[in-house]
């Protein structure tokens, strides 16, 4: 879930908000050591560049296992900038991250400054940064522009019927909640013209009690997100899916964990005592 990290952090949630030469801020002055960690991932998996995506993505993701969960990284004064941070990550960064690398490794010129196009790309509409509403904040919204990108595909609807019926509008209706929307009408309205355009999209989703029975139409690398019954909200969290012992499991960013880690029971059981979670969308890197 993109856009909400203060509210879930509020309610201690067990879940999870044009490209050149540009010079990434980051979140503690740590470029080099950001840097230093895309170097180590490119020489450790450089030579699986013609492995399937979804086999680089299930390794990109385990690069950062027990990595430290940190919210709100993105969320910087001032102007709106490309944030680098491979050092600590929230559920959404984690899987940005992971799809940016492993565009960088399958990319002809792989290195630090491919990956920070690559991250710019898949982050922001029209893989231009041009404004806090830019960025993609809502997950659906994510899915739907990188679908347009080609980066991926929204395979729900060839697994699943369901339509995801719900009105998106939970960042216009809760400014205070933003610190770059608290007090600012433009902005505030901006982001309730891209809430209009999600509502009139056609999503899908797979209900978390259909989810063992279709196991075998996800893949290893998917990218998961998990749909809400928060008013308002799309999706409440992020992940990789991995497969363990023929069983789907879900690999992230985890607040409960305050780390990146595999989750013990596949992902049915998981989330099967949620009261929250209604299902998952899924993403699938191309």
């Amino acid at each position: 879930m993109k856009p909400v990290y203060y509210f879930f952090l509020l309610l201690l949630f067990t879940q999870c908000s044009g490209i050149g030469k540009m010079k990434p801020a980051t979140y503690s002055s740590s470029l080099d050591e950001d840097t230093r960690i895309v170097t180590n991932v490119l020489e450790q998996y450089g030579g699986e560049k013609d492995a399937p995506t979804g086999e680089l993505m299930v390794k990109v993701g385990s690069y950062f296992l027990e990595t430290p969960y940190v919210a709100n990284t993105l969320e910087t004064e001032g102007e709106e900038q490309l944030v680098i941070n491979l050092r600590e990550m929230d559920c959404t960064t984690f899987a940005e991250n992971c799809l940016a690398l492993t565009r960088t490794i399958q990319s002809k010129n792989p290195g630090a400054d491919q990956f920070w196009q690559e991250l710019a790309r898949v982050r922001y509409r029209d893989a231009k940064i041009n404004g806090y509403t830019s960025r993609l904040h809502y997950t659906t919204d994510w899915i739907y522009h990188n679908q347009q990108k080609k980066l991926v595909q929204d395979v729900t609807g060839n697994i699943s019927e369901n339509p995801y019926i719900k009105t998106i509008n939970f960042m216009s209706t809760h400014p205070d909640s933003y610190f770059h929307l608290k007090n600012n009408a433009v902005l505030v309205a901006e982001m309730a013209n891209i809430e209009n355009d999600i509502n009139h999209r056609q999503y899908y989703y797979i209900p978390k009690e259909n989810i063992a029975s279709l196991e075998s139409q996800l893949k290893d690398g998917d990218i998961v997100a998990l749909t809400t019954s928060i008013d308002g909200l799309d999706v409440s969290h992020m992940g990789l899916l991995v497969r363990k012992n023929n069983r789907i499991h879900l690999l992230h960013a985890s607040l409960s964990a305050k780390k990146v880690v595999i989750t013990e029971e596949p992902l049915a059981d998981y989330l099967k005592d949620s009261k929250t979670v209604t299902g998952i969308m899924v993403a699938r890197p191309l």
